[in-house]
C-alpha cells in the first residue's frame, strides 16, 4: 500500500489548444484528451495515473479551459469535481497556476506543489517519481522555484533551455543562470554542444507559500484581492475567477517564473522525456523502424519511404511509397501531408487559411 504525504500537492495543465499537433488535435478536443497513442488512456489520464502514484488523489487539481472541462470530469471520474479548476476564458498557464496556487494555500498552507503539464513522454516511470518526490522534498524546506530539466538530445529549436549555473549541496541541483525559450537551430546547436544547457520540461517545483510570493511579484494584484479575505467560500472564489480572471496577461509559467525570479533552480533529471506539442518532437522521442519511419496506431505499408511519421484512423488503411521526410496524419474531416521539418510554421500557417476559407468545423 502506497504511504502518501498529505502536504504535497499537483496541478496538472490541461487547458490548451494543441493546434501545433493539427489534425489529430482539434479546437474541440485537443490533443491532452485523446488517446494518441492507442493505449487505452488519454495523455491527460496517463498524466493523472503517474502523479497520483506519488500523490493523493484528493490533492491533485485539472487546470482547464471551460470548454474541456466535461472532457476532465469523464476522463477522470475519480477525481473530486471541485478539483477541476475551469477558466472562464484561454489564458496562457501562469495565470492557471495562480489560480491553482491560491486554492491549495486555502487548503494546506504548508503544501508543496508540483506544477505538471498533461502533454509529456516518460518513459522511465521510477526515476520520473524519484525526481519529483526528491524535488519536493527539497523544496518543502527552501524558498525556491525548482524546475526539471533533462539533457539535449538534439538541437531542437522547439524546446526551452535552461543554462546551469553554480552547484548545490544536492549534486543534481544546479542555480539557474539563464533560460532561452525557443532559440533557432544554430543557438540550439551551440547550447547542446556546451554541456551547459539542460531542455526544460515545463515541471515545477515549490512550496505553496512561496510559489504565491513568485506570482504576486509576476502579476498585477489581481488575487491580493481576495487573499486579503478571511473566509472566503467556493462560490465566491469561483465568482471573483469568472470577473478578474481576464486581468491577467497572456504570460506562460516558464518566462514568469524563469525571467523574473532569482531564486530559480533546475534539477538534472533522467527520467525520459518528449514534448509532445509538436510532429516533430514527437518523431524524434519515439521508437523508429529500419526506415527510420514512426507509425502512430496506425494500419500502413510503407515501401521505399524513410524518416516520416505516420498516424491515420485506426479503421484506414494507409499505402506510403517515396516519401521521405514527411507528416502524413489524418483525423475525421482533414488530411495533412507536409515536410516533418516545416510543419510548425505550416500548420500555423495553414490552420489559419483553412479557418478562413472554409470554417471552424475543419480546426
Amino acid at each position: 500500500m502506497t504511504t502518501y504525504n498529505k502536504e504535497n500537492f499537483c496541478v496538472i495543465l490541461a487547458g490548451g489548444r494543441g493546434r501545433r499537433l493539427w489534425p489529430c488535435s482539434r479546437a474541440r478536443k485537443p490533443k491532452q484528451f485523446v488517446d494518441f497513442f492507442s493505449t487505452g488512456r488519454t495523455l491527460l489520464q496517463g498524466t493523472f495515473d503517474r502523479i497520483s502514484k506519488l500523490i493523493p488523489i484528493e490533492n491533485i487539481y485539472v487546470s482547464t479551459n471551460h470548454e474541456y472541462a466535461h472532457y476532465v470530469m469523464e476522463q477522470l471520474p475519480e477525481m473530486p469535481p471541485e478539483n477541476v479548476l475551469s477558466e472562464p476564458i484561454h489564458r496562457n498557464t501562469a495565470p492557471s497556476v495562480a489560480w491553482a496556487t491560491y486554492r491549495v494555500w486555502r487548503r494546506c498552507p504548508q503544501a508543496r506543489l508540483a506544477v505538471v503539464p498533461s502533454d509529456q513522454a516518460v518513459f522511465k516511470e521510477e526515476r520520473f517519481l524519484d525526481n519529483i518526490s526528491r524535488g519536493l522534498d527539497l523544496v518543502a524546506d527552501h524558498d525556491i522555484v525548482l524546475t526539471m530539466g533533462v539533457k539535449p538530445t538534439r538541437p531542437e529549436p522547439g524546446y526551452g533551455y535552461i543554462q546551469i549555473g553554480n552547484p548545490t549541496p544536492d549534486d543534481l541541483v544546479f542555480e539557474v543562470k539563464s533560460f532561452t525559450e525557443k532559440p533557432d537551430r544554430q543557438f540550439a546547436q551551440m547550447f547542446m554542444e556546451s554541456g551547459e544547457f539542460l531542455w526544460n520540461t515545463g515541471l515545477y517545483l515549490s512550496n505553496v507559500r512561496h510559489m504565491r510570493d513568485c506570482l504576486h511579484r509576476i502579476f498585477p494584484k489581481v488575487l491580493r484581492q481576495i487573499d486579503e479575505e478571511r473566509e472566503v467560500t467556493l462560490e465566491e472564489e469561483l465568482l471573483f475567477i469568472q470577473e478578474k480572471f481576464p486581468s491577467y496577461p497572456n504570460v506562460s509559467i516558464d518566462s514568469g517564473l524563469l525571467d523574473s525570479n532569482d531564486s530559480v533552480y533546475v534539477m538534472n533529471c533522467d527520467f525520459g522525456w518528449a514534448d509532445l506539442g509538436m510532429w516533430h518532437s514527437i518523431y524524434e522521442g519515439m521508437k523508429k523502424s529500419d526506415d527510420d519511419n514512426v507509425v502512430i496506431g496506425s494500419q500502413v505499408l510503407i515501401e521505399n519511404s524513410r524518416d516520416n511519421i505516420i498516424k491515420l484512423p485506426s479503421d484506414h488503411m494507409g499505402i506510403i511509397h517515396g516519401l521521405e521526410g514527411f507528416i502524413v496524419a489524418e483525423q475525421g474531416n482533414v488530411l495533412l501531408i507536409c515536410k516533418k521539418e516545416d510543419s510548425s510554421a505550416l500548420i500555423r500557417k495553414y490552420t489559419s487559411e483553412v479557418q478562413i476559407k472554409y470554417g471552424e468545423e475543419y480546426i
